[in-house]
């Protein structure tokens, strides 16, 4: 993470508390509303296909592995039918767009593919069945004030767990460095995403050997403090410089089966991030002669993930991926838990409650 998105996150931490908003009419959103972002991103995917990376691929396969849990769903009530229908079509035209994006893939970027191809089959990402709520006891009292986690050695890891390494000996592998790395105290933003990511892939896989057996442990502890995170973002008032790991928190935590990431409120925000145009997600388009959020725009600019890819028109493949995938599991959530999410029936998918 650059100095900048250290320094954003660390400011938001400063931030006083916000208390939560309580359930009311404007947080609630319906099916139907969901179901069109997701198809107006889907058709942003079509049309880029051929630029889009790896890591994009990832958060838009979780949305198909999504749809067909919501499709399963529907298609057991007669009134949800056209909704099930409109899912199943959406899946389906997912599945043949992310097959052509890896052929593009075995050409463009080979090494990646091979190392985490595993992560864009279908079969590897699995829905929860359990649903959980975070622990705020395990909020750290101080995050590390320098980002000392990179992406590079984060990888490193993951190829190692996934086993797809030159000299990999299988998957579920753990070394010592790895060890130390992925349970560290205290990191914030990619870091501690990946750190969840990388117990998140272990129970994917099955892995339950030596510190794998505790995956669940580490990803109550994780998850607690990404909701902390995510909700000092909310304080902070959504600086784009925090879209992206906002929106990688509630897809990380949410696959885990935390179901506190999925708040109405946060839905809202998501949905209004989204470029209508492009359908994509990325750089806000410019509101007007404000000085400081030029400067902030033009540093941002300098600032990319490592493995993002930004496009001309202000598009991200990243973070495109992962508010997706936030939608998708806030729409599987709201479709498995109703009452308790804000009263969403998916059987009225036209109404507003």
């Amino acid at each position: 993470m650059s100095c900048l998105g250290l320094l954003t996150l660390l400011w938001l931490l400063a931030v006083p508390p916000m208390c939560p908003a309580s359930w009311a009419p404007e947080d609630t959103v319906t099916a139907d509303t969901i179901l069109t972002s997701l198809e107006r991103a889907t058709s942003f995917l079509q049309k880029r296909l051929s630029e889009i990376n790896l890591d994009g691929v990832v958060g838009f396969r979780v949305l198909e592995v999504q749809l067909k849990g919501i499709q399963e769903k529907w298609a057991r009530d007669p009134k949800t039918r056209p909704l099930s229908l409109r899912v199943e079509q959406l899946a389906a035209k997912l599945a043949g767009l992310l097959h052509e994006v890896t052929i593009h893939l075995e050409r463009s970027d080979a090494q990646y593919l091979r190392d985490f191809q595993p992560t864009i089959l279908p079969g590897f990402w699995k829905l929860p069945r359990i649903w959980a709520h975070t622990n705020a006891s395990l909020v750290y009292p101080t995050f590390e004030m320098e980002d000392s986690f990179s992406e590079e050695h984060s990888d490193m890891c993951l190829v190692q767990l996934l086993g797809t390494g030159i000299n990999s000996s299988g998957p579920c592998a753990l070394s010592g460095f790895c060890d130390s790395l992925m349970t560290k105290p205290g990191c914030l933003g990619y870091g501690l995403s990946h750190q969840l990511l990388f117990f998140l892939f272990a129970r994917m896989m099955g892995c339950t050997e030596g510190l794998l057996d505790q995956s669940q442990h580490y990803m109550d502890r994780f998850c607690a403090n990404m909701l902390y995170l995510n909700r000092r973002v909310e304080a902070g008032g959504y600086p784009y410089i925090a879209w992206d790991i906002f929106c990688e928190n509630i897809m990380f935590c949410g696959i885990s089966g935390f179901l506190d990431f999925y708040k109405p409120r946060w839905l809202r925000a998501i949905l209004s991030w989204q470029k209508a145009q492009e359908g994509c997600f990325g750089l806000p388009d410019e509101e007007g002669p404000d000085p400081q959020h030029s400067q902030t725009q033009h540093h941002f600019r300098r600032r990319v993930k490592r493995r993002d890819k930004q496009f001309s028109d202000g598009c991200s493949s990243h973070n495109t991926a992962v508010a997706v995938s936030a939608l998708g599991g806030f729409l599987y959530a709201l479709v498995d838990h109703p009452q308790e999410l804000g009263g969403l029936d998916p059987r009225t998918a036209t109404q507003d409650y």
